[in-house]
């Protein structure tokens, strides 16, 4: 029985920018923390392409080069098929309850993210997606979501 976080792109994004600001050395500390607990830590490649994207429009080399880094120390789970179509399913139904997470033409990465979240690990482990915002992420069936500050 494994205890997985999976990281959103807003911890994510803070943990591959420079030490030294505040949100960052907080960011960093959580994750030690996090490791120290025997937890596993766990980067979905949706959350990558989020936060990589935003770097190389800013041109922050040094924070891809930290992201590079983060996806070798910790384990990286790859979109497939089966969960981009786990995703399609998921974006309707918040659709059909009235809940959409994104507008109707926006690929809704929150969705790819709760896909990535009830496909990973195995019987028995508990997968928690580590946030900023819980609140799109809790509408998904299946997903459960915290800010990534509570997690201990």
């Amino acid at each position: 029985m494994a205890r997985l976080i999976l990281l959103d792109a807003s911890p994510l994004g803070l943990a591959c920018r420079r030490r030294g600001l505040p949100p960052v050395d907080r960011c960093r500390a959580w994750l030690d923390a996090l490791k120290a607990t025997g937890a596993h830590v766990v980067i979905p490649e949706i959350a990558d392409y989020e936060v990589r994207r935003e770097l190389q429009r800013m041109g922050s080399w040094g924070s891809l080069v930290r992201l590079d880094a983060l996806t070798t120390d910790f384990p990286y789970a790859e979109i497939t098929t089966s969960i981009m179509r786990m995703a399609a399913e998921l974006w309707a139904v918040v659709r059909q309850r009235g809940l959409p997470t994104a507008g109707n033409r926006a690929l809704d990465a929150d969705a790819i993210l709760a896909a990535q979240a009830t496909a990973i690990g195995s019987p028995g482990d508990t997968v928690t997606v580590a946030t900023s915002n819980v609140a799109h992420l809790a509408r998904f069936p299946g997903v459960v979501a915290r800010d990534w500050v509570t997690i201990t």
